[in-house]
C-alpha cells in the first residue's frame, strides 16, 4: 500500500470514527453535520481535528471534545487528540450533508 493510500485510509477511519460522536442537541453525526473542517496526524500520534460549532458558546463544546476524544483515540495510530475550534469559515446549513438535512427536516 502506498503512503497516500494509507494516509487516505486513516482519515477515512478517522471520519467513520466521528461519524459516531452524535451531537446530543440536534441528533445527528458531527461529519454530516459539516462540523468537521479538517484532519491531521503527526508522525507520532497526535490528531488535530479542526472543527467548529452550530453557534458560539454551545453548551455541549465539552462533551463533543470528550466524546470526539474518545471515538479517535479507538483508533491504534492515534496516541493523542487536539481539537482546534475555528469560527472561521462560519457554519451554516449548507454545509450539512444531504443526510443530515433530511434527517433534520430541513429544507434547503
Amino acid at each position: 500500500m502506498t503512503e497516500t493510500n494509507t494516509a487516505d485510509n486513516l482519515k477515512d477511519r478517522m471520519l467513520d470514527a466521528l461519524e459516531t460522536v452524535i451531537d446530543p442537541e440536534l441528533g445527528c453525526d458531527i461529519v454530516n453535520l459539516g462540523l468537521i473542517y479538517g484532519l491531521s496526524m503527526t508522525e507520532d500520534g497526535e490528531c488535530a481535528v479542526t472543527m467548529t460549532l452550530t453557534t458560539m458558546g454551545c453548551p455541549i463544546s465539552d462533551i463533543l471534545e470528550q466524546m470526539i476524544d474518545n471515538a479517535l483515540s479507538i483508533i491504534p495510530e492515534v496516541k493523542k487528540v487536539k481539537i482546534n475550534l475555528v469560527w472561521y469559515p462560519a457554519w451554516t446549513v449548507a454545509k450539512m450533508s444531504r443526510y443530515a438535512r433530511i434527517s433534520l427536516g430541513i429544507h434547503y
